[in-house]
């Protein structure tokens, strides 16, 4: 086996293992950048707080004033793209890709997830692979969101179902990293 075999069969772990290191570095522009240095498109406005995980930065975009909490799991192997002030809490998870439950070869399938401007998904909050959020949609703590939502909405419970409606649209902008403490 070749060095360059070698390297090219192992990119997606030393992707993971980088940016695993990144993640816990108490510098909010380190984390940008090796974020960016794996091909993901980051708006400079945009915050990433300490001890996400990343999979295939290469196909995540995040846009302007949009937050991430710490703990926060973005899955981008089957395309990930965050509007602009998005607002992730703590801990919440989105997956793009998964084993498919009932193939006889545990196939493995991806499919995009889209969030839309001014969209707050609370603590803990599960996204499952192909989902769109729909622009300011808030989907409640502890909640699984299975298929797509629509705008402005308030969703909740497992599977997440629509509780009520939210006014729209929304034009607030959520503060900038600058505005944030860099070590956090």
């Amino acid at each position: 086996m070749t060095l360059r075999s070698f390297v090219g069969s192992r990119i997606g772990n030393l992707e993971m293992l980088a940016l695993a290191l990144a993640a816990r570095m108490p510098l909010h522009v380190a984390r940008v950048s090796a974020l960016r240095a794996w091909g993901a498109e980051i708006d400079r406005t945009a915050t990433l707080y300490h001890g996400f995980q990343v999979r295939s930065a290469r196909r995540l975009s995040i846009g302007a004033r949009t937050s991430v909490g710490d703990g926060a799991i973005l899955d981008a192997r089957g395309g990930l793209t965050l509007g602009s002030d998005v607002n992730l809490s703590t801990q919440v998870h989105i997956w793009t890709a998964q084993h498919a439950w009932d193939s006889a070869d545990f196939a493995y399938v991806s499919a995009p997830v889209t969030i839309g401007d001014h969209a707050w998904l609370s603590t803990r909050v599960t996204v499952l692979p192909g989902v769109s959020i729909g622009e300011g949609a808030v989907v409640a703590a502890g909640s699984v969101v299975t298929k797509d939502l629509a705008p402005y909405g308030l969703y909740g419970g497992v599977p997440a179902r629509k509780l009520r409606q939210r006014e729209s649209p929304k034009t607030y902008r959520l503060a900038p990293a600058k505005a944030k403490a860099w070590w956090w």
